[in-house]
């Protein structure tokens, strides 16, 4: 069978209030869609977070770049397709928009192919539809929503409501003494039977000025260890976090923005992190995802991939070293990805674990009225 036909749209999702993390606010999300249809008319879903502004850009990389390398060509080709489409963005882009752009249409393919097979993709990987661990991410600055440890304490509530014991908030965006105060309280508000994650997106601009923000959080959360300490500096700053890594308590955790698996190998080798999050959105795909995943399982390194849980629990459960899965409430207006989704598609959750379900491929339909509400032109 052959690839027929490849389909782009960007959307721009707005986010449900005022919302900010450590180094930028967050008005909007751009998501771009990709639909591979084969010669027999089976269609694939794949998809992307392009940022707050990147959408037509990442566009114009299928539709330009990548999209004719993979026209004609053999769906079930998917390694293949894979390095002849990175092979002919070479000058065009070996990170950043352009990966992005490969990682959305190979995700696509992947979902064809699990369709055709009439298999979920997790069991089409060599997995299996069981529950997975998760945790409710979340935690940003919401001036709107009050003092900053009411609020923290707040949506920890919240997410206990919906059955999750273990949780993430964001630090950098304030002062170490103030995040200090939101880490302290969010320790009490968990209590001892579940975790707390720090994701600092990025923010601290030295390796001595992360290792004195995390001290002092690891001391306002008393005798509760912190479950890791996440993006503490810039992702280029590899060699920075393999110092912190060695330096610290915490474990570090990063790898939501690196692409591919030649990235990736830095990473490991440095040691620059316990726990990789690996983003297949972000990554190259499913295709590169399982490269990485399966190169960390032999160091001993564990995938608690960034972002969308509907893709990710289908990989999770087809790798042997998955620690957990990312889950966001649609309810939290954050990461909105989950509004294009028709409800019943929508990946289903509880009891601190999130279930991936029967559908074939991916399991999940856009929302067509959805999607063109939010859809920019060209």
């Amino acid at each position: 069978m052959t690839i027929a036909r490849i389909d782009t749209r960007v959307v721009s999702v707005p986010v449900a209030k005022a919302t900010r993390m450590s180094n930028r606010d967050l008005n909007s999300r751009h998501y771009l869609l990709v639909e591979i249809t084969d010669d027999t008319g089976v269609t694939g879903i794949g998809y992307t977070y392009a940022g707050t502004a990147g959408g037509p850009l990442t566009r114009r990389a299928v539709d330009d770049l990548l999209a004719p390398v993979y026209l004609g060509g053999d769906h079930d080709d998917v390694v293949g397709l894979w390095g002849r489409a990175y092979q002919e963005a070479l000058l065009e882009g070996r990170r950043g928009t352009v990966v992005r752009a490969l990682s959305a249409i190979d995700i696509a393919l992947w979902d064809l192919r699990a369709k055709r097979a009439g298999l979920p993709l997790v069991r089409l990987l060599g997995g299996a539809t069981t529950e997975l661990p998760a945790y409710a991410s979340g935690g940003y600055y919401r001036p709107d929503e009050g003092e900053w440890t009411a609020a923290v304490v707040r949506e920890i509530e919240f997410n206990a409501s919906q059955g999750f014991t273990d949780h993430k908030i964001k630090v950098g965006g304030l002062s170490v003494a103030e995040d200090a105060r939101r880490v302290a309280a969010a320790v009490r508000a968990v209590g001892d039977t579940g975790r707390l994650a720090l994701d600092a997106n990025n923010a601290y601009r030295s390796v001595r000025e992360a290792r004195e923000a995390i001290e002092t959080f690891e001391r306002a959360a008393g005798d509760t260890p912190l479950w890791w300490f996440e993006e503490p500096l810039s992702p280029e700053a590899i060699s920075g976090h393999a110092e912190l890594a060695r330096r610290i308590r915490t474990p570090v955790a990063t790898g939501e923005i690196h692409q591919t698996r030649w990235e990736f190998r830095e990473l490991i080798e440095s040691g620059a992190a316990a726990i990789l999050q690996t983003d297949a959105g972000v990554c190259g795909g499913v295709t590169e995802w399982l490269r990485i995943a399966h190169t960390a399982d032999s160091f001993g390194l564990q995938m608690a991939p960034h972002w969308h849980h509907n893709l990710h629990a289908h990989l999770c459960g087809a790798v042997s070293n998955t620690l957990v899965v990312e889950y966001f409430a649609r309810e939290k207006g954050i990461y909105n990805f989950e509004q294009l989704l028709t409800p019943e598609t929508r990946l289903s959750y509880g009891a601190n674990r999130v279930a991936i379900g029967d559908r074939p491929g991916l399991g999940i339909e856009l929302d067509a009225e959805m999607v063109t509400k939010y859809e920019l032109g060209e």
